[in-house]
């Protein structure tokens, strides 16, 4: 994959067409869900700026469970209503989250994490867990990442077959 200049794009909606057209050419061709996911946290460490995370949590034994990442060591387990991402999981809604500092029981794995979007993964009404993406700016995050982000999420899910345990 060649290298992304992340200054080209004129527009948010312009950049997230190209980050979902590339997520479509990136996963729908590869059957294994974990190699996908992976390759997904990877694709928006690339291309996403002023972000310090991005990755999945997925819902295994009534929790949810670190997924693959890009970033510093995250949490491992995070029980459902705790924190954005359990919150966002319990939901079944997008949180968007302008100052991580002032939302109540926020989990910090990581310190410099300011702002945070967590987008549940659900599928054939079954939580498969959470996008995750933190960033160390406040108000990283926008309706824009949001409308788009769930749209990578609904891509995810259009060629992603989870294993059994999550469905």
């Amino acid at each position: 994959m060649e290298e992304i200049n992340k200054t080209e794009y004129k527009t948010k909606d312009e950049f997230y067409a190209d980050l979902c057209n590339t997520l479509k050419a990136l996963i729908s061709e590869e059957g294994d869900w974990l190699a996908n996911l992976a390759n997904s946290s990877a694709l928006l460490w690339m291309m996403l700026n002023d972000i310090n995370w991005a990755g999945f949590y997925l819902y295994k034994n009534k929790e949810l469970i670190l997924g693959p990442f890009q970033g510093k060591p995250a949490c491992t387990h995070i029980e459902l209503g705790k924190g954005v991402c359990g919150k966002a999981a319990f939901t079944k809604e997008t949180i968007l989250v302008k100052n991580v500092h002032e939302f109540p029981g926020h989990i910090a794995c990581d310190s410099q994490s300011n702002s945070e979007i967590v987008v549940p993964i659900i599928k054939n009404d079954k939580l498969i867990g959470v996008l995750d993406i933190d960033s160390p700016l406040f108000s990283r995050f926008d309706e824009t990442d949001k409308k788009y982000l769930e749209e990578f999420v609904d891509i995810l899910n259009k060629y992603i077959t989870y294993p059994l345990k999550f469905i």
